[in-house]
């Protein structure tokens, strides 16, 4: 694996320090978040110094969930994935949405056309296939109401794997996870600026009462960035927003982007169009506004574009991106080579030009 240390890491969306689960087929990639021990050193020893930062990489995919003819890949939760898998296990650290309820029961949310639920094998999967962490904070995370939602948090406590943006109340609901690897102090807050209108109160946790992380509470978003930041070499937001089928990011998504950064984050990704959007820098920081279906049983067309969003950070700072191109083929995406490949990253450059962001910093 491509970290030496199984870790600790403090839960996000649930109210539990816990012991960060290794992936399938070996240990956690990260080395979760520790505190320092407050014993003194011996006399005449020296304190050692704190292991110097190495550059990293993140990896980033969109919509993932296990609808339709996904379900029977949960049959053997290792694989579920498939090829994908291998090139999020490349990376330091690894994230995707998971746009669905963590349940087998619950009651459907009213007036909704598409509802999502997965049992807690979906997890097993993510694990499997080097996910390190996920958000739920989404249009489908509480598709089966409150009970589907203390199923879920169920889940995930004894999964002992991150999912963020979701809790038992806000506090809980947007913590940041934390967690370091190769000396770099890695921070994640996710939220969601798409519910609708009809569930909003529904769903958004409060003091309280759980549910998800709403971005439209902007000050209560800008506060959980502000204390990510605390203590952090990197903070990463990742938000479920835009609007779906449509190319250019929203005035509300960049308007967010600005006060987010200004709050301290460092990156800024998430999905929801259901086809990718443009990414770059802004101020300095890196922000991406559409990852795409990833996993997605009725990706076609345009919404079968797909991708991995490759980061890599050294010393605070994104050095370098890169989009790798993927085709979703039977729900799954599929790494596209050779002139599919160029073809699709120079079209996914274009998307640059509607969004206000800069290929470099």
């Amino acid at each position: 694996m491509r970290r030496a240390n199984a870790a600790t890491a403090a839960l996000v969306g649930i109210a539990l320090a816990a012991t960060a689960c290794g992936g399938g087929g070996g240990g956690s990639k990260a080395q979760g978040d520790t505190r320092p021990s407050t014993s003194a050193a011996p006399a005449g020893t020296e304190t050692p110094a704190a292991p110097a930062r190495q550059p990293i990489t993140l990896a980033f995919g969109g919509d993932v969930h296990f609808e339709g003819q996904l379900r029977a890949r949960l049959n053997n939760p290792r694989t579920a994935l498939g090829p994908i898998a291998g090139t999020l296990r490349k990376a330091d650290f690894a994230m995707v949405n998971l746009e669905t309820a963590i349940t087998t029961g619950g009651t459907p949310a009213p007036a909704k056309q598409f509802v999502f639920r997965a049992p807690p094998s979906a997890i097993t999967a993510l694990k499997a296939a080097g996910v390190d962490a996920a958000s739920l904070a989404n249009n489908h995370g509480m598709d089966f109401m409150e009970s589907g939602l203390n199923d879920s948090l169920r889940a995930i406590r004894k999964s002992r794997f991150p999912i963020l943006g979701v809790g038992r109340n806000a506090d809980e609901a947007y913590k940041a996870y934390r967690t370091t690897i190769k000396g770099n102090r890695l921070a994640v807050v996710a939220a969601t600026q798409v519910l609708d209108d009809h569930l909003i109160e529904a769903w958004t946790a409060t003091d309280t009462k759980g549910g998800l992380a709403s971005a439209k509470v902007v000050d209560r978003m800008v506060q959980a960035v502000e204390e990510a930041r605390e203590g952090s070499d990197i903070v990463v937001v990742f938000l479920h927003w835009g609007a779906e089928l449509q190319e250019c990011p929203l005035p509300r998504q960049q308007e967010l982007a600005n006060q987010l950064i200004e709050a301290g984050a460092d990156i800024i990704v998430g999905g929801h169009a259901h086809i990718p959007l443009g990414g770059g820098f802004l101020k300095g920081k890196y922000v991406h506004y559409g990852l795409g279906n990833f996993v997605f049983y009725s990706a076609s067309g345009q919404t079968a574009n797909s991708g991995v969003l490759e980061l890599t950070v050294n010393d605070g700072k994104v050095t370098r991106s890169v989009w790798k191109p993927a085709r979703i083929s039977g729900g799954l995406p599929r790494l596209l080579t050779g002139q599919a490949a160029q073809a699709e990253r120079q079209r996914w450059n274009r998307l640059r030009r509607c969004t206000g962001l800069t290929a470099r910093p």
